[in-house]
Order: structure tokens, then C-alpha cells, then sequence
């Protein structure tokens, strides 16, 4: 590997300003409810802070000095340890959160196995598709099938969950990653046409899922039931205004609207920041995608380059999808926003995930 220059500060300059404002955020929208059941208003943003900012930081700043290469080596055992966890959810060391098997409990700490497969997950088919010995983007056995089969497996373990998004967020950067390194139209077109029939019969046969997308047609046909949730995130999004009611001010996050420090924060933002606020946040999560893309363009070692092609993508199709589900146009999912969203795992993944980008881009 080629010596290491300066990282990329425009990258870190833009993770630095999504954390903290999504702890601002957090700390707004979790206080009312800290108060409620914990007696402290700031117990969601101390909870995130130790769980994720740190655990984040740390991650961060290992990613960051080692050098990215290193992890071609340990991508397929990563990756068996992530799916073993995701196996492990439905045993008794799983926790049972609203009727989702989403949590594993290892002694007093607990964390969703989900969010850090994301990261294994694109480190594997970024090493995997690098493999000089093999022309796996083009060669139908040693490559499309064996892709197919790992996701397919990925795909049904994060649908029992239930985890339908992350299926669709995480294997949908995968096939970006697979498409960019060289494979094939038609078997993307296949791997698309296979996910879009699988969701669809998964979602048919399922009555919340099927539910969901009803709402989503028409979310006034049941505005106290199933469409109660988006209708409140609306009003509250339209409520903001231009500049926003004030920081701190949002009367939705604990009389109206659900989950306000999870899937429906960014309408707690919306209402307080306004559309000024809310645009400040679409365009911090753009630039970040765009240098990530930058970034990838400009690497010459192709494990580095598909490796930032897919975080690129997860964190975009992550924030897309959560953005425009609280703001109706995609049906309502439970994908947390990332950098913002409560959630130490997902945070100390993300902050991980950006400090290998920026160690690419130290050699690139």
C-alpha cells in the first residue's frame, strides 16, 4: 500500500456536523419523553452519547489509522459472526421490542444485529467483487449465484424479524455495489425483478405490512388508525412553517406524534426548524453522499472505491427512505434516520463506516 496523506476534512467536516446536529435534534426531541418515563429529560442524549458517540468515536478513530486494506482479511469472518447474530435474535438471547425480534442481549449490553450487518455486509461484497483471481461481476456461477445466495439469506433472516427496509436499504446498496464494479444489466435486472416479487408476496401475505402500503395509498381513510401515524407527522412537518416554531417548542413529539425520537424525528426537526431547517439537514445528508461518490470516482484501488460506492449508498437510500416516509411520499417504514435517530448501535456503525471512508481517502 502507497504511503498515506492528509484524509479528506470536507468528509469529516460534514459527519462531524450530522452527529451533532442530530444530538441537538435528540435532545429536544427525547426530553419531554425522558421526563415522562425516566425522570430526566436528558436520558436519550446521555444514553446516546455513551452508547453511541463514544463506541462511535472509538470506531472512528481505529478506522481511521488502520490502514482500510486490512479489512479485505477479515470480511468473510465479519460477516459470519453478523449473520450468526442475526440468527441469535430468535433465541432466548433475543429481546422482543413492540413484537419485532430486532434486539440481542449480551449481559447488561444489548444491540441490534442489523446495523452493524450493514457494515459487514458491504465490507464483504467490496472484497469479494475486488478478488483479482475472479471475474465475479460477469461470471454467472462464481459470481451472480453465490451473490444471490448470500443476500437471499441475508434477505429472509432480516424479513423474520420483521425488518422488511432493511432488507430493501441493504440489499439495494449491494446490488449498487455489484452494478458499479462491472456486473452484468441483466443479472441486476433479475436480482431487482426476484426482490420486487419476493417483497411483494411477503407484503401481500402479511396484514401490517399490506396495511401499511393501504395507508399509504390513501392515509386519510383511517386518520385515528392505521393512517393516524403519517397524518400526525404531516401535521407537524406543516406546522414548522419557514423557520420553525423554535427549538424545543414542538407540541407533536409528545402529544400527537409516534416515535418521535426514532422513525419520526425528522418531523420533530421539520416543526421546530422549518423548512430552512428541515432543507439544512436534506442538504447536509446530499453533500455527504456526493463526496462519498467523490470520493469513490477518485480512488484507483478498487476495493476502496466499491467500498465507498457502497456506503454512499446505504447512507443515502437510509436517509431517502426515512425523510420521505414521515413526509408521505413513501410508505411509512421504521428505518431510523442516521446520524440523528436514537439509537447507539446505529450511530457507533455509521461513525465507524465514515472513519474507513476517510482512511481511504487518505490513500487515494
Amino acid at each position: 500500500m502507497k504511503r498515506g496523506h492528509r484524509p479528506d476534512y470536507f468528509l469529516i467536516v460534514l459527519v462531524f456536523l450530522l452527529t451533532v446536529a442530530g444530538l441537538i435534534i435528540l435532545s429536544s426531541a427525547s426530553s419531554d419523553l425522558g421526563r415522562l418515563k425516566f425522570n430526566d429529560s436528558y436520558y436519550y442524549l446521555k444514553h446516546q452519547v455513551t452508547y453511541g458517540l463514544f463506541v462511535g468515536l472509538v470506531g472512528f478513530l481505529i478506522a481511521l489509522y488502520v490502514p482500510y486494506r486490512h479489512y479485505r482479511k477479515i470480511a468473510l469472518p465479519l460477516l459470519i459472526v453478523s449473520v450468526i447474530t442475526l440468527v441469535l435474535v430468535f433465541t432466548p438471547l433475543g429481546l422482543e421490542v413492540r413484537n419485532t425480534n430486532r434486539w440481542l442481549a449480551l449481559g447488561p449490553l444489548s444491540f441490534q444485529p442489523a446495523e452493524p450487518l450493514k457494515l459487514a455486509y458491504l465490507l464483504y461484497v467490496a472484497a469479494w467483487l475486488s478478488n483479482a483471481k475472479a471475474n465475479r461481476e460477469t461470471s454467472l456461477f462464481e459470481g451472480f449465484i453465490p451473490f444471490l445466495l448470500v443476500s437471499g439469506l441475508i434477505a429472509i433472516l432480516l424479513l423474520m424479524q420483521p425488518a422488511t427496509s432493511t432488507v430493501v436499504i441493504l440489499l439495494g446498496s449491494g446490488m449498487i455495489v455489484y452494478f458499479l464494479s462491472g456486473a452484468r444489466l441483466k443479472y441486476l435486472l433479475t436480482m431487482a425483478a426476484i426482490g420486487v416479487v419476493g417483497i411483494g408476496l411477503v407484503i401481500y401475505f402479511t396484514p401490517y405490512r399490506l396495511q401499511r402500503l393501504l395507508t399509504y395509498v390513501n392515509s386519510q381513510n383511517d386518520a385515528q388508525g392505521s393512517g393516524y401515524h403519517i397524518n400526525q407527522a404531516l401535521i407537524a412537518i406543516g406546522s414548522g412553517g419557514l423557520w420553525g416554531v423554535g427549538y424545543g417548542q414542538s407540541a407533536a413529539k409528545v402529544n400527537y406524534l409516534p416515535a418521535p425520537i426514532d422513525d419520526s424525528i425528522f418531523a420533530v426537526a421539520a416543526e421546530e426548524f422549518g423548512f430552512v431547517g428541515a432543507s439544512i439537514i436534506v442538504m447536509l445528508f446530499a453533500l455527504l453522499t456526493l463526496r462519498l461518490l467523490w470520493l469513490a470516482r477518485s480512488t484507483r484501488d478498487r476495493f476502496g472505491k466499491l467500498l465507498l460506492f457502497g456506503f454512499a449508498a446505504v447512507i443515502a437510500f437510509q436517509s431517502l427512505v426515512n425523510m420521505a416516509a414521515i413526509s408521505g411520499l413513501f410508505p411509512l417504514t421504521g428505518v431510523p434516520l442516521p446520524f440523528v435517530s436514537y439509537g447507539g448501535t446505529a450511530l457507533a456503525v455509521f461513525l465507524t463506516m465514515m472513519g474507513i471512508a476517510t482512511n481511504v481517502s487518505k490513500y487515494s
